[in-house]
């Protein structure tokens, strides 16, 4: 029998720890790898959350400004039939405003302004206003205090702070309105 080298016995013992440390590195390397793209799986998947909930919002917002758009123009459609309904009430003649059925007209008319005025629709204030060009639309200048409205041919309106049709207004030029003195000629 021949005896076992003492060499080769440690050489056998030192390959068995070599192989060990070189397993445990490529684990190490292998679950940094993994480690890695675990991490990129979850960036991108946060990414893509943050995506989807800018998405909903966005999609919300479209859609709000959708029904407010499509309010706007129901609302602007409207704006006539208020003028009308205007001028037919200052056209009455005195002996007829009196009448019931003339009062119900009235009370429709009142109706509409507060049905209106709830879903968000407001009048400009024009009259004596300073004129705003964002809010104003001037037809001519007439004499009077320069820059200001000194009168409405027709109402402007606002749908929810925005302005769907300006008033069409008078502005003074800055003359100032002379006066007719008859005194005692």
């Amino acid at each position: 029998m021949t005896q076992p080298d003492p060499e080769a016995s440690s050489a056998s013992k030192a390959e068995p720890e070599t192989a060990e440390v070189e397993d445990v590195e490529v684990l190490k390397q292998a679950l940094a790898e993994e480690t890695a793209r675990a991490e990129a799986n979850l960036a991108g998947w946060q990414r893509a959350q943050a995506d989807f909930i800018n998405y909903k919002q966005r999609s919300e917002q479209e859609k709000e400004e959708s029904v407010n758009f499509a309010n706007s123009l129901l609302m602007l459609n409207l704006l006539p039939i208020l003028d009308d309904l205007e001028r037919a009430f200052a056209s009455i003649p005195t002996r007829l405003a009196k009448l019931s059925w003339v009062d119900g007209v009235k009370l429709i008319e009142r109706k509409l302004r507060a049905t209106l005025k709830a879903q968000g629709l407001s009048p400009i204030k024009a009259l004596g206003e300073p004129f705003d060009p964002n809010l104003h639309e001037a037809t001519r200048q007439d004499k009077g205090k320069e820059g200001m409205v000194i009168g409405e041919v027709q109402k402007g309106y606002k749908f929810r702070d925005r302005v769907i049709r300006p008033s069409k207004v008078v502005v003074g030029n800055g003359e100032e309105e002379t006066e007719i003195y008859e005194g005692d000629a």
